[in-house]
């Protein structure tokens, strides 16, 4: 099937450390829905090589925006971690994905879990209107290593400052200890009840979706332990509990 790949500009970069670094792009591309993912190329060795990327910003932004860590024997990360302001970069003219809002039974409460660059899509959910709109309270755990890693935290705070009724971020920096975060992984906290005291909400089958992104580990592994509680993956045929992304 023939790609539509549109041209756009690096307009800004930001590297967050050694390997975490996120791009801002000019281009004609439209709308979306936030949770959505797009594929990017850049032209290497007379091949266009294209990898999904979840848009980090809100539907209606002027520019686009990636957050993605630089894998060293990948043939595209470190190509784009080399961009710099007025590259050009190429973008596919629609989005694709299924960790949308609009996929979401209705419930009280919506768990995001990310871990590292899979808190991309979750940013942008939570700068729409609609998720602010329809449940009572979000929950976002964003799991990374350590602290250089826990990046967007000046637009998370945002978040917190205009839903502080509703919203509870829990950060989670597993080697690293730092007032304010778990110390564990997600499940491990999961397990012992900490993350949920944290929030003071539980995970449930009646008021709760649980929505991940991220380290496949994480997801197998949280999922797991949900099933235990009787929750179940989430299917259009069969409304559960449990979304994931699947990019390919």
């Amino acid at each position: 099937m023939a790609v539509d790949w549109l041209v756009g500009k690096i307009i800004e970069k930001t590297r967050w450390n050694k390997r975490l670094f996120s791009l801002r792009i000019q281009t004609e591309f439209k709308g979306f829905n936030s949770g959505q993912f797009v594929r990017v190329a850049l032209d290497i060795d007379d091949e266009r090589v294209a990898r999904p990327y979840s848009l980090v910003n809100a539907p209606g932004d002027d520019l686009i925006e990636i957050y993605f860590n630089i894998v060293p024997e990948g043939p595209l990360s470190p190509k784009l971690a080399a961009l710099e302001t007025d590259d050009e970069i190429y973008v596919t003219s629609k989005a694709n994905g299924f960790l949308t809002i609009d996929e979401v039974p209705d419930c009280k409460h919506l768990w995001l879990l990310a871990t590292g660059t899979g808190v991309g899509p979750f940013l942008s959910i939570l700068k729409s209107d609609a998720v602010w709109q329809r449940f009572e309270k979000v929950v976002l755990a964003y799991s990374v290593r350590d602290s250089s890693e826990l990046n967007y935290r000046d637009r998370i705070a945002e978040i917190e400052e205009q839903h502080t009724e509703q919203f509870s971020f829990v950060p989670f920096i597993t080697r690293e200890k730092v007032e304010g975060a778990m110390n564990q992984r997600i499940t491990a906290c999961l397990q012992d009840g900490s993350f949920e005291k944290r929030t003071g909400i539980s995970i449930n089958e009646n008021d709760s979706h649980i929505m991940m992104c991220g380290n496949s580990a994480m997801i197998s592994s949280v999922t797991e332990c949900l099933e235990k509680r009787g929750l179940r993956k989430h299917r259009r045929r069969e409304p559960g509990h449990i979304t994931t992304e699947k990019y390919h």
